[in-house]
């Protein structure tokens, strides 16, 4: 996957590329999986409650243009679900964090902030099935115009906020380097 970091900065490399955990668009497929089978079932158990009105001219293609339109729209949910998953994503490199957020097909918010300004980073775990898969929320707090960066269902959440505020120390301690030079060379 090809990713164009806008106003690439020298020498930044790219350290962590974080998506949701696999287990969220697994749910996910499960629920539209359940919900494309209930007309087959409705269509077993009312099939022969209904056959007389099954077996009418009309009925049968009425219900073939239901069944489509039906269909259709689970299709198009399904994928969706699948475009909000893939396309959100967190990029993590040495100058800065990125977040992208896709808010529906045709919208996306891109937000980022320079590593010098973050204050705090925080994971959390809630529930049954984030505990047992590893998978939780990271929030990022900054002293920018944005407040809080939140990674949202990020696998192993823990160990993404140990990574950040080692990259970060680091990049404060590269930074009161490059100051201290910069005041050296203007004397």
């Amino acid at each position: 996957m090809f990713i164009n970091l806008s106003k690439n900065l020298e020498g930044e490399k790219v350290i962590m590329l974080l998506r949701r955990h696999w287990f969220i668009i697994l749910k996910k497929i499960i629920f539209w999986a359940i919900v494309a089978v209930l007309p087959l079932i409705f269509y077993s158990v009312a099939g022969n409650v209904f056959e007389e009105l099954f077996s009418y001219r009309l009925s049968y293609p009425i219900l073939v243009l239901f069944a489509s339109t039906y269909y259709l729209y689970v299709w198009l949910f399904l994928f969706y679900s699948f475009i909000d998953y893939y396309l959100d994503v967190w990029i993590v490199t040495n100058e800065r964090i990125i977040n992208i957020e896709q808010r529906g097909l045709f919208s996306r918010e891109v937000s980022e902030q320079k590593l010098y300004r973050i204050q705090d980073v925080t994971s959390e775990l809630k529930g049954f099935f984030s505990t047992v898969l590893d998978y939780g929320t990271v929030h990022i707090q900054t002293a920018g115009e944005e407040p809080r960066f939140i990674f949202k269902e990020v696998p192993h959440p823990q160990t993404v906020a140990k990574k950040i505020i080692k990259i970060v120390e680091e990049n404060k301690k590269f930074h009161k380097i490059m100051e201290s030079e910069d005041k050296i060379s203007a004397k």
